[in-house]
């Protein structure tokens, strides 16, 4: 995979990959400190569920309020 714009990789098409859904909030929590809510134990997949998000940017624009 190549890098893409501030260090994300793109996926062999080129998109920029999207951060699985079996991630634990833990692991996310020092790049996006608006989990901070959240268990480290959760997985994003979980998270995204219950707050009725599509994908973690969806996810931290609700946080946001935006």
């Amino acid at each position: 995979m190549t890098e893409g714009v501030d260090g994300r990789h793109r996926d062999k098409d080129g998109r920029i990959e999207r951060k699985r859904i079996d991630t634990k909030i833990g692991t996310l929590k020092p790049s996006y400190p608006a989990l901070s809510s959240f268990p480290d134990k959760a997985t994003l997949g979980t998270v995204l569920q219950g707050q009725g998000a599509d994908s973690l940017s969806d996810l931290l624009r609700k946080l946001r309020g935006n």
